[in-house]
């Protein structure tokens, strides 16, 4: 590309919160900086309070290369992070990435282009997760499978369209200042709850196969556990605050923790015959691992169906137990406003 081709392309901010991530923050930028991108392009990364050498190795990047820059997120979290990123960048396009997600090559480029041509406000694409060990394995098979979370394309794939949310996004700088940015409140399912804001505002959400992260699962039960579980939680709050935009996918994981739990519970209790959904539900998972372990090493098909559980229990456990407090708190709160939360970032 010329000079003047390059010169017109729109500059690019890459925000990224990140906390305790020195085993992925090294991989994860550098596969930014390596973008073929002929527009300007710089990482703006928002460091949380790290117990581990993250926070050295995002200033060893700063000083390898003036494109990398940071910004203190005190509290941790997620929006929090991604706003104050946003705050310190300067660029007219935004890219999100996270700490542990590996952009593909032409990511940005693919991007930009598909923003202007859809007219779209937010593009985005697939989540791929991919392992490093056996039960990382497990996981990533069990989160780009259908039983593992249910049809949503920027997890099992798709044709390109209009979308209720997708994986990260690339946004226009106009759009988030106008709404305002991410809802602090939201420690999860913060994406899910701006891209609402953005379709009722009547902007573009636009999904495409052709772009790709690799993200990597976490690496226990315990931390998928607590993962899903915050999923959950988190998505039944956004039911509560945006009233009308449950729908049938989301319900799925708490009727089976419902089905399972009252069926072991009611087959001790009361009569065997209730262990039938229990065990209906073993066999569907079972069933489903044989499919989805499809090129999988013993080991990890061995882990597949308690990846498959732990993500569906999980999922249904937070999505039940979330109390009516904490959706109460987010509502009696407001987003921040695109002045208070965004107009320093020019």
């Amino acid at each position: 590309m010329n000079t003047k081709a390059a010169e017109e392309l729109p500059a690019v901010s890459v925000i990224m919160p990140v906390l305790n991530e020195e085993r992925h923050l090294r991989t994860a930028v550098r596969r930014i900086l390596d973008q073929d991108y002929p527009g300007e392009l710089e990482v703006v990364i928002a460091l949380g309070p790290s117990t581990d050498r993250t926070a050295e190795i995002a200033a060893e990047l700063v000083a390898e290369d003036p494109r990398v820059k940071t910004v203190d997120n005190p509290t941790g979290r997620t929006p929090a992070g991604l706003n104050a990123a946003i705050r310190g960048s300067r660029h007219p396009i935004v890219v999100r990435v996270d700490g542990h997600g590996l952009l593909t090559p032409g990511y940005v480029a693919t991007a930009v282009r598909l923003l202007t041509e859809m007219e779209a406000a937010n593009v985005g694409g697939i989540m791929h997760a991919e392992g490093e060990t056996e039960w990382e394995n497990a996981v990533a098979a069990a989160m780009t499978s259908k039983i593992g979370v249910g049809n949503a394309a920027f997890h099992t794939g798709g044709l390109a369209g209009p979308a209720d949310t997708v994986y990260l996004g690339v946004f226009r700088r106009e759009v988030l200042e106008k709404l305002g940015g991410y809802n602090e409140e939201f420690i999860r399912a913060q994406d899910w709850e701006l891209n609402y804001r953005i379709r009722q505002d009547g902007g573009l959400v636009w999904f495409t196969p052709q772009l790709k992260v690799t993200y990597r699962p976490r690496p226990s039960v315990r931390a998928l556990a607590k993962q899903y579980k915050d999923y959950g939680r988190w998505r039944r709050v956004v039911t509560r605050y945006h009233r009308g935009s449950v729908n049938l996918r989301y319900l799925a994981p708490p009727a089976a923790f419902l089905g399972v739990t009252l069926g072991l519970v009611l087959g001790a209790a009361v009569h065997p015959v209730f262990l039938a959904a229990p065990g209906a539900y073993l066999l569907g998972i079972l069933g489903g691992s044989v499919v989805e372990g499809r090129g999988l090493s013993g080991r990890a098909k061995a882990w597949l169906p308690v990846a498959l559980a732990t993500m569906h229990m999980s999922w249904g456990f937070g999505f039940l137990t979330s109390p009516r407090s904490l959706a109460r708190k987010v509502i009696a709160s407001t987003a921040p406003t695109a002045k208070d939360v965004l107009s320093q970032a020019r």
